[in-house]
């Protein structure tokens, strides 16, 4: 394959991942599980086998949600998404800030207490599909601190760039950053 791709191999699969330019001097190869269904169930059970306990999932509003999805339908363990807008139906709606490589501008998360209230000092691990700056990560620690869970993990498929380095996530493989 030319240049403008980058072959991942991960959870016994191999994807052409598409490169895009973030910014005058840098790519990234974006990783979407929309739609690829072998990928997310592979991504899901690989993930599953390396997280510790947990009680609850919680994913930010992206391309995480079929990964989270699939990780709740294996483990039994609801899961439960942090909004990035309030909707009708949130009870007393708690938010943070965000901000991610991927994201061209600043965003907040919401999480309303019908949902928040049932993580109050339960064990609750993070789904995303990509980690990179870490900025998404930080934004949901503070929002479920707001309701007193207990964060036991942090995980995704991917670690991006500098983020291969971190001890303090579970990822499946390393995914570089491409500067030109």
């Amino acid at each position: 394959m030319s240049e403008e791709f980058y072959t991942l191999k991960i959870a016994g699969l191999e994807r052409q991942l598409k490169k895009f330019p973030v910014s005058d001097t840098l790519d990234i190869a974006a990783f979407i599980l929309f739609g690829d269904v072998e990928l997310t169930e592979a991504c899901a059970k690989a993930l599953l086998e390396k997280v510790p306990e947990f009680d609850y999932i919680v994913t930010p509003e992206a391309k995480s949600i079929p990964l989270a999805y699939e990780m709740s339908r294996l483990s039994g363990k609801k899961y439960i998404v942090a909004r990035k807008g309030v909707k009708v139906y949130m009870d007393r709606p708690e938010s943070v800030d965000d901000s991610s490589l991927t994201t061209q501008s600043s965003q907040s998360l919401y999480l309303g207490h019908e949902d928040g209230d049932l993580l109050a000092g339960k064990r609750t691990l993070i789904v995303d599909d990509v980690i990179s700056t870490g900025g998404s990560l930080l934004a949901l620690k503070e929002l479920l601190a707001k309701f007193d869970a207990n964060v036991v993990a942090s995980c995704a498929p991917l670690a991006e760039g500098d983020a291969g380095n971190r001890t303090d996530i579970i990822f499946l493989e390393r995914l570089p950053l491409f500067f030109k």
